[in-house]
């Protein structure tokens, strides 16, 4: 039998039920793995190690999965049972420390948010919290090294996450994305997302960045692997039958590629089984302007003025975003303008699918490999070409699958492809994805 620990989801969810599998053993497998493969723990990083975990909660860890074997034994327990996994350190678990990654938020919530509760509903077992970008507010997380070369970033903010996964230490973590921090590390590190619908996950008790935009989510190695976590996040039941991808259209948005990335997507292109149509764009201007970033960053100075008086613990970046909002001064006439402008787009973008019958858009998630690792923290707005192509999704709130496209031949490291669609469209792409991750192939490190 292969290292319990490189087991996905699925598979390990067999084999716990089948019983050739305990859940002890499952997360001491990934215990081992952290303590053979994560290097050193720290706030800053470091240049040898991954550093993918804030906590690792080893007792508490094992209570679980005893619980969970319990379960398991009596023949009734859900698919995620004894499934271990890593929460984003923005989500809040019951009597656990929540640092948001940063020197300022010290806190012990008195209870779970709303994502991990359906979870731990589940029996998962909670294996620790991971790295983000410091409050989520950048694409670099640079404190995380990426497992195929630990000198690139692991993407951000939920580069903890894709790094663990990546690494084999935790078969399922969660992430948040506000302008792409689910898919731009799952890209980065070769790894699977969905960016959900906005509003099918509940993002109460999670570390906002900004509430209107932030959205919680499922990371994983493989995209089916993805669906029932999803599922459980949501508190729904897949539908039985979806409609398959019968009209592709290639996103109006596409720019320079790195030339890996534009290999990778054109193999996604040849291996997708539908028609490709290429109608006008629905609107002649795609550029956001100034709306999602000052939308951005009002709602984030929100949120963060109960730190004003520590703001010299932030690092440069983040105290960059509040004090680029002071000067901005946005007020509400302004806000409401924004956020019209932004309901009347996203009616737009669903129009024109509508219209030309379009069930899927395809993109790459990002256009770039992994960049050199250390410079995201220097100041704000450096991570302009992680977001670049990623963040318009989270202003339309359309869901996003994000898959590995193979991996570049010039640089080694992995590239990606992302299938997007109309709200509601969550489960059909999530099977989509899984049919094209099943011609392209996963990649490991």
């Amino acid at each position: 039998m292969t290292d319990p620990a490189d087991l996905g989801v699925l598979e390990a969810a067999a084999s716990l039920t089948e019983g050739a599998l305990s859940s002890r053993e499952l997360v001491e497998a990934c215990l081992a793995r952290i303590r053979e493969r994560d290097g050193v723990h720290s706030h800053e990083g470091d240049p040898s190690s991954v550093n993918a975990w804030v906590r690792v909660y080893e007792t508490d860890a094992r209570e679980a999965a005893a619980r969970a074997d319990e379960r398991l034994a009596r023949g009734d327990a859900p698919t995620l049972c004894g499934i271990p996994i890593g929460l984003k350190d923005l989500y809040a678990v019951a009597g656990k420390p929540l640092t948001a990654s940063s020197s300022i938020l010290d806190e012990v919530p008195d209870r779970d948010c709303d994502a991990w509760a359906r979870l731990s509903d589940e029996g998962m077992v909670l294996l620790g919290h991971l790295h983000t970008h410091e409050f989520a507010a950048g694409g670099t997380t640079d404190q995380v090294g990426n497992p195929w070369a630990l000198d690139r970033s692991a993407g951000g903010s939920s580069g903890g996450s894709a790094a663990a996964l990546a690494s084999r230490m935790v078969p399922a973590a969660t992430g948040t994305d506000t302008a792409g921090s689910l898919r731009i590390p799952s890209a980065m590190c070769g790894t699977s997302t969905i960016k959900p619908t906005r509003g099918v996950v509940s993002i109460r008790g999670i570390v906002p960045l900004s509430p209107t935009l932030d959205n919680a989510g499922p990371m994983a190695r493989s995209v089916a692997d993805c669906e029932p976590l999803l599922a459980a996040l949501a508190g729904v039941l897949p539908p039985r039958s979806r409609r398959p991808l019968r009209r592709i259209a290639v996103s109006p948005r596409i720019g320079d590629l790195d030339p890996d990335v534009a290999d990778g997507f054109d193999a996604a292109l040849e291996k997708l089984a539908a028609e490709r149509v290429a109608p006008s764009p629905p609107v002649a201007a795609l550029d956001l302007g100034d709306d999602f970033l000052d939308v951005a960053c009002l709602e984030m100075l929100v949120y963060h003025r109960r730190f004003d008086d520590r703001r010299e613990l932030y690092r440069p970046s983040i105290l960059g975003f509040l004090e680029h909002a002071e000067r901005r001064a946005m007020n509400g006439e302004d806000y409401f303008a924004a956020q019209s402008r932004r309901t009347e787009l996203t009616h737009l973008w669903v129009d024109w699918l509508v219209e030309h019958q379009i069930d899927a858009i395809v993109e790459p998630t990002l256009p770039i490999v992994a960049r050199p690792r250390g410079h995201g923290y220097d100041e704000a707005f450096t991570d302009f070409a992680e977001i670049s192509l990623t963040h318009y999704w989270n202003w339309v709130g359309f869901p996003v699958v994000a898959l590995p496209s193979g991996v570049g031949r010039r640089s080694g490291l992995p590239v990606s492809v992302s299938l997007i669609g109309a709200p509601g469209a969550d489960w059909a792409l999530l099977a989509a994805g899984a049919a094209l991750q099943d011609e392209l192939g996963t990649v490991t490190p």
